[in-house]
């Protein structure tokens, strides 16, 4: 029996809210790597470890589609997402790791 497939559209964000749109398969590997600086670049450089939104799909292209439509988003647009869900800007993966 195949098993379903999961993809994640999520934004990271710095303490000082600069965001980081990404798509993944495993998203608590994905937020880890994040965390621990593994992936060198942009979110290295600006310390954006913090998951503040994510969305969920079986769909491999419309996860795809969706993070290019976000990026897409003017800044505000993007902040209003975010505070939609998590107003005080948590980070969703705070317990997730030791």
């Amino acid at each position: 029996m195949p098993t379903q497939r999961r993809y994640f559209v999520y934004i990271l964000s710095s303490r000082t809210k600069r965001l980081y749109i990404g798509v993944t398969n495993d998203l608590e590997r994905r937020v880890s790597q994040h965390k621990r600086h593994e992936i060198e670049g942009f979110t290295s450089k600006y310390d954006i470890d913090q998951l503040v939104y994510y969305e969920e799909t079986d769909d491999v292209h419309a996860a795809i589609s969706r993070e290019k439509q976000l990026k897409g988003w003017m800044r505000i647009r993007k902040i209003q997402l975010v505070q939609d869900i998590n107003l005080e800007w948590h980070d969703l993966a705070a317990d997730w790791f030791d």
